[in-house]
């Protein structure tokens, strides 16, 4: 059976800031896969800490050709949002980045996946730089119900994880040692809300 080819585009989110390759949420979700049989070739992870929906757009403009894949995923904007950038602007910066998400998964929106932005504002790291938690859970709502209804439009698939990264958020486990990125443990939470759904699309789709 031919490996499917996996991009994952995000920020350090998706590139596992703080932690080994091993624990990305991307690659734990194709371990997850390949255990139920669902082969996928090495992940090819474009992301990079701190990149800003702008910034994700400019890379894979760098990165060009990025070539055809058999599956996409996209969680970003929390740059956008710690940064203070208005959400007028991340509403259609968003949904640039999906279509290409799209047309890099050979125009076949099912091949893609969104997981929402995780709530920081849990987080030792939101603690010490006195930053409101419930201004920050507020305006990350605000940004992933943009995302969530900009999926829906084009019938790709939405994880929310959000909830889960509020749920013990701040627990010493559940986070690297810059206090803020989550640990390779958080992230096989996430993996195990998105592991139907991938499956769903790779079987399906």
């Amino acid at each position: 059976m031919t490996a499917l080819r996996y991009l994952a585009l995000g920020d350090s989110y998706s590139i596992g800031e703080g932690i080994a390759d091993a624990g990305r949420w991307p690659v734990q979700l194709a371990q997850r896969l390949h255990a139920e049989g669902i082969t996928l070739a090495p992940v090819r992870i474009l992301a990079q800490t701190g990149w800003t929906t702008g910034e994700l757009a400019a890379a894979m403009d760098a990165a060009e050709p990025l070539g055809d894949w058999d599956f996409v995923s996209l969680l970003i904007g929390v740059n956008d949002q710690y940064r203070g950038l208005p959400l007028a602007g991340y509403a259609p910066a968003f949904d640039a980045l999906l279509r290409r998400a799209i047309a890099l998964a050979g125009h076949r929106a099912g091949r893609v996946l969104v997981l929402s932005i995780p709530d920081w504002g849990v987080t030792p790291f939101a603690r010490s730089e006195l930053r409101s938690p419930r201004r920050i859970a507020a305006e990350l709502d605000a940004y992933n119900a943009t995302a969530a209804t900009c999926c829906d439009r084009l019938g790709v698939a939405f994880v929310d994880i959000t909830g889960i990264s509020r749920d013990c958020g701040d627990a010493a486990d559940m986070l690297a040692s810059d206090g803020l990125h989550p640990s390779a443990a958080q992230y096989a939470r996430w993996v195990e809300a998105a592991l139907p759904v991938a499956r769903r699309l790779l079987i399906e789709a």
